[in-house]
């Protein structure tokens, strides 16, 4: 944010930005919540509904809803904007292709902590939208509690919560390879 004021770019840039940042989180919150399931459950059909609804129902709530409710709670010109419907390829592309990846590699460390850092970026440039860049500086200290509630509690249930739901009756063993039925 304070890079877009010292430069002066334009009021669009973090519409540009928000539309660049949102499917990217879809990929890696797709990619960790597969994985995550995967770690735990070897199917694959689950896997790939899981993915697909943990990434884009919980990405949109914390790039999207989030925002907007904080938004309109500090009396924003918000609107808004729900990307799955108005630009349906390229969420659904994003999310294939996180769950392609989330499929095979089953590390989730990075991916979480890029999910979450794209999150961060994503929900504060689809609330700063509606602002121009001029008016951000008496915001800053309202957006962190809203930044704070859009990224912590939705990317941590896709991650963590939504994969595990549907791991029921097993455990990963010490190495990770197999499962032990309780």
């Amino acid at each position: 944010m304070s890079i877009i004021i010292l430069v002066g770019l334009t009021s669009e840039t973090p519409d540009t930005i928000f539309h660049v940042l949102h499917p990217l989180h879809i990929v890696l919150s797709a990619l960790v919540t597969t994985a995550m399931y995967r770690r735990y459950r070897s199917g694959v059909a689950v896997a790939v509904g899981i993915g697909f609804v943990g990434s884009i129902a919980i990405c949109s709530t914390s790039d999207i809803v989030f925002p907007y409710i904080g938004g309109a709670l500090l009396g924003l010109p918000i609107t808004f904007h729900v990307c799955f419907i108005e630009h349906a390829w390229l969420i659904i592309f994003s999310a294939l292709a996180g769950i392609a990846i989330g499929l095979f590699w089953s590390r989730t460390k990075f991916p979480h902590a890029g999910h979450v850092l794209l999150s961060t970026h994503a929900s504060l440039f689809y609330l700063t939208t509606f602002v121009a860049p001029a008016d951000w500086l008496p915001l800053l200290p309202l957006i962190f509690p809203i930044l704070f509630v859009a990224v912590w509690i939705p990317c941590c249930v896709s991650d963590i919560v939504f994969p595990l739901l549907f791991v029921r009756g097993g455990r990963r063993t010490k190495s990770g390879s197999e499962l032990v039925k309780r």
